[in-house]
């Protein structure tokens, strides 16, 4: 389930409202941008993660099979 989902139209409207009053008209595109960047690296992350465990457990899975 998305985090957002229980927000309606009027409370995504007040959230955007609060995050221009205090970031300003200027920042709110970097903001944006550093929001995405570091999603983006967390889900790398996560996938490197996965992927270093699914390695070890095939590693740890072979030798129990020998």
């Amino acid at each position: 389930m998305s985090m957002l989902a229980f927000l309606g139209t009027q409370e995504l409207l007040i959230v955007a409202v609060i995050a221009l009053v205090l970031f300003g008209g200027n920042q709110i595109p970097k903001l944006a941008r550093n929001l995405g960047k570091a999603q983006k690296e967390l889900q790398q992350g996560l996938a490197e993660g996965q992927a270093a465990a699914d390695a070890r457990s095939e590693k740890d899975s072979g030798t129990e099979e020998e």
